[in-house]
């Protein structure tokens, strides 16, 4: 990533990310985006690792507690209905990771995609207009409507890059926005951009158009 001055912050974002990656502190959707990154990008697999090492040598520290009521427990566990989904086994492509492909239960060529916008399509995986996971797929030089965020926003790009006032983001990168960011990501004219999102909160437009269109979506 190319880095802005506004965007110093990020740094401190983004090891908290990992180390709650490597906790196993994070939602599904994050430890998705977080196993893809590692698994296309190799510059926190070593950071990653260590505090996974750290946190293992943490618990073989701990003395042992005895479990209460351990046989109700685990008749209750045994008990419960499993009742998941049948997906067919997927194991990712050259865009798409395996653990995000495991994740939407579909290779790339399968996603049933929906136009956001000319030149913005989308695939809300989880979630509704307010929070959830999204993935979209950007034309090569097209802007996106300027927002802010309620809450945070972190954005795997899996194939070609953008640019906003925090700074340019390629394949392999996470990008961390925040209420206090206010952009217009841009994709580079050279390759269509794909990225996978997650959100806490609803965004906010905030560009005279985006106020309008926000009036019809209700966000």
């Amino acid at each position: 990533m190319t880095s802005h001055p506004l965007a110093m912050p990020h740094g401190h974002a983004l090891d908290a990310l990992l180390a709650g990656y490597a906790c196993g502190l994070l939602s599904a959707p994050l430890h998705t985006l977080v196993a893809s990154h590692l698994a296309i990008s190799p510059k926190n697999r070593a950071f990653v690792s260590n505090l996974e090492t750290a946190n293992g040598s943490a618990l073989a520290e701990l003395s042992p507690a005895p479990v209460r009521d351990r046989e109700a427990r685990l008749n209750a566990i045994f008990e419960q209905d499993v009742d998941e989904p049948i997906r067919r086994r997927v194991t990712g492509d050259a865009l798409v990771p395996a653990p995000l492909a495991r994740y939407l239960g579909m290779d790339l060529g399968a996603v049933p995609w929906r136009t956001l916008m000319p030149g913005v399509k989308e695939f809300r995986a989880e979630g509704s207009m307010k929070a959830g996971a999204t993935l979209y797929w950007i034309r090569a030089g097209r802007r996106m409507p300027a927002h802010t965020h309620e809450g945070s926003e972190y954005t795997l790009v899996l194939q070609g890059a953008f640019s906003d006032v925090a700074g340019r983001y390629e394949r392999g990168d996470i990008a961390i926005g925040d209420d206090e960011l206010d952009h217009c990501p841009t994709a580079d004219a050279s390759a269509d951009c794909l990225c996978f999102a997650v959100t806490d909160a609803p965004l906010r437009l905030t560009g005279p158009i985006g106020r309008i269109v926000q009036r019809f979506i209700g966000t």
